[in-house]
């Protein structure tokens, strides 16, 4: 993961009403994301990840890229979580709240027994994932692996669910900057 924790060292910061927020090609596709960077993280999450599922589950926006190459890699099929509600049948909405906002998210195409790998960019309040793990649970979906690029350091909700995430790298952030933790 050299390539990922070269690009941390320079990551602008911004303050979100005392969040901080973390500005980086594979979390927000600004700046530019290198297809070596996103090439080493899909590498990664291929070597860490549990692949024995029937689709991978991305939440909109910044996982979809990574999920995208994935799935292109493993010819698993993706499902995005959208923020956008369609009124397809069977479609389940959430409600997701992070260290900066809150909307509501929709799930369609996965349904009771299927075995699913969440993936993520950034795993930072926790508040996303939580809340797709019990949307999940509720539809009877397997929840066999969650992987991130990137988690924060530190309490999250999802240490009030059954689940635990894998990471490539962990970091901390603050207003000098970002920390990598081996």
């Amino acid at each position: 993961m050299e390539r990922l924790r070269e690009s941390l060292h320079d990551a602008p910061i911004i303050d979100k009403d005392g969040y901080h927020y973390l500005v980086h090609p594979i979390s927000n596709g600004v700046p530019m994301l290198e297809p070596a960077l996103l090439r080493e993280v899909v590498v990664g999450v291929t070597r860490a990840a549990d692949l024995d599922v029937d689709k991978i589950v991305a939440p909109e926006a910044m996982g979809i890229h990574i999920a995208t190459a994935v799935s292109l890699q493993t010819d698993v099929p993706l499902v995005v979580i959208r923020k956008r509600e369609y009124g397809l049948e069977g479609e389940v909405a959430l409600h997701q709240q992070t260290g900066y906002s809150e909307s509501e998210m929709f799930i369609n195409d996965v349904e009771d027994g299927d075995r699913v790998l969440i993936l993520d960019d950034l795993l930072s309040t926790g508040g996303t994932l939580a809340a797709i793990c019990g949307a999940l649970d509720d539809i009877g979906a397997e929840v066999t692996d969650i992987v991130v690029a990137l988690r924060k350091v530190g309490p999250s909700a999802l240490d009030d669910t059954d689940y635990e995430a894998t990471s490539l790298l962990d970091i901390t952030v603050d207003e000098t900057g970002v920390t990598v933790h081996d």
